[in-house]
């Protein structure tokens, strides 16, 4: 019964996405995206920021950027997995590094998706909405 009434609560709760990218006009442009899909969304200029929202807000999915002041995406990465309290979020990068050494990099830290810029909208939301549901991809 207390298994039922838990994931009634958690059906219930619209899902959590913590963006982090320091342009105000991409955060401002995937937050209004985000909440018009019935997501919940935090946002965080760069990687510190995004730790504290994270720590207190427990977000269901981090999308975030890789170059950033202060801490950048692929740090955060690595304190997000380093911490047991958070290293079960999903992350996904979206980033105008498009390497091959970046994207292997990113996997082997624990990004779950890496998008280079410019990315399709719909491959986005597709990989936010299979987080957000039972399946979630694991490719970076």
């Amino acid at each position: 019964m207390a298994a039922r009434q838990k994931a009634t609560r958690d059906a219930a709760r619209r899902r959590r996405v913590l963006v982090v990218d320091d342009a105000q006009g991409i955060r401002t442009y995937l937050a209004n995206l985000l909440e018009l899909k019935g997501y919940d969304v935090l946002v965080a200029v760069d990687g510190v920021a995004a730790l504290e929202v994270a720590r207190s807000d427990q977000p269901d999915l981090v999308v975030s950027d890789v170059e950033m002041p202060r801490m950048d995406g692929f740090d955060l990465t690595r304190a997000v997995r380093g911490d047991p309290q958070l290293r079960h979020i999903p992350i996904i990068m979206i980033t105008s590094r498009t390497a091959e050494r970046h994207r292997a990099y990113a996997k082997e830290i624990g990004v779950n998706i890496y998008l280079g810029k410019p990315y399709q909208e719909e491959e986005l939301l597709g990989h936010i909405a299979g987080f957000a549901g039972k399946g979630a991809p694991t490719e970076a």
